[in-house]
């Protein structure tokens, strides 16, 4: 009997990084792949991890504070 291919897990960091980026590329098909491969929990702690580790990134890159940096990306004004 052949043997089935292992079907890899993934963590939620790593689901988390393919969801944003398929977002980023406005690509539905990896969306959706990447949002089942963990809980709807775990992908809301893992988009919400990297939108902090992006946004102190791109801060330290500006020279600016982080909450600066968010509320540009978002296009709010500074307050």
């Amino acid at each position: 009997m052949p043997k089935r291919p292992e079907r890899r897990a993934h963590n939620l960091f790593e689901a988390a990084a393919d969801y944003v980026a398929a977002h980023a590329e406005d690509d539905q098909d990896r969306i959706d792949e990447a949002a089942g491969w963990v809980s709807p929990e775990a992908l809301s702690f893992g988009v919400s991890e990297l939108a902090c580790r992006a946004v102190l990134a791109l801060a330290r890159e500006r020279d600016e504070s982080p909450r600066t940096v968010a509320r540009d990306l978002l296009g709010l004004p500074v307050a």
